[in-house]
């Protein structure tokens, strides 16, 4: 390494700009070639460097999300779920409802596409640098219930409470007790008007007393703050992961 070499590096690193060293010599030798003004190198550099610093930033948010597997909206299959309507999906990936603070309900029965939509916001965000936090709501009931158990509920409930967005998803699946429906109530409240939700459930809003083992109060408290500001968005249709063993023939009907 020469003298300018390591003028360079120390500088980047000085600038927090890691990649500079590396990228510089390639980008020299492009700009040499194509002729490229002093700036208009300084520009291609430094938009390098921005390109990588925020791919890092991505995968560090998507692993610290907790998603379950990646899924993206260019990977949705549109076409199998007429339902739902494409350009609105767009723009909720532009993550404007985020800047909101507005909520988005994915409702529908199994199968339809809820959690990939779901995840796929979440990794807009997260390409966005937002912080993003996903969870089911039977195991962020059970870890609140857990951390108050050991003392630790105040840390914990700020887990779901601090990300930007706060992905639950499978409410309705399984039902909740009292004491596990005011745990997703405090959830709920502590992100009100300060933090954007996007929730799936297999459940009408008219049925959601029946999540709650029959506590229509605490059911509409916490679907009076859900969507205060908020899109819904009802997906109607077929299994979207049986479309596949369908036309593979594996799935039959019952003879009835």
């Amino acid at each position: 390494m020469n003298l300018s070499d390591e003028r360079l590096e120390h500088l980047a690193h000085k600038l927090r700009l890691p990649d500079v060293p590396t990228l510089a010599p390639c980008l020299a030798q492009e700009a040499a070639t194509k002729e490229w003004s002093f700036l208009d190198f300084a520009e291609a550099l430094l938009q390098a460097q921005s390109d990588l610093s925020d791919a890092r930033a991505c995968d560090t948010l998507e692993r610290l999300a907790g998603f379950p597997a990646r899924k993206t909206i260019d990977a949705f299959d549109f076409s199998f779920q007429p339902s739902i309507n494409k350009k609105q999906i767009q723009e909720l990936a532009s993550c404007a409802f985020i800047e909101r603070v507005e909520n988005v309900m994915l409702l529908g029965p199994p199968g339809v596409g809820k959690t990939h939509l779901a995840i796929s916001l979440g990794v807009e965000a997260s390409k966005r640098r937002l912080s993003v936090k996903f969870t089911t709501a039977s195991k962020l009931v059970a870890s609140l219930a857990e951390a108050r158990t050991a003392g630790t509920f105040s840390r914990r409930l700020m887990g779901f409470v601090r990300p930007s967005l706060l992905i639950v998803d499978e409410v309705g699946f399984l039902p909740l007790d009292a004491s596990e429906a005011s745990l997703l109530f405090e959830v709920v409240c502590r992100r009100y008007e300060r933090g954007s939700i996007v929730l799936t459930s297999n459940k009408s809003y008219g049925e959601w007393g029946e999540v709650f083992s029959g506590d229509t109060v605490i059911a509409t408290a916490i679907l009076d703050r859900l969507l205060h500001h908020s899109t819904t968005i009802p997906i109607k249709g077929e299994s979207y992961r049986l479309k596949d063993r369908k036309k593979a023939g594996i799935v039959t009907t019952p003879a009835g």
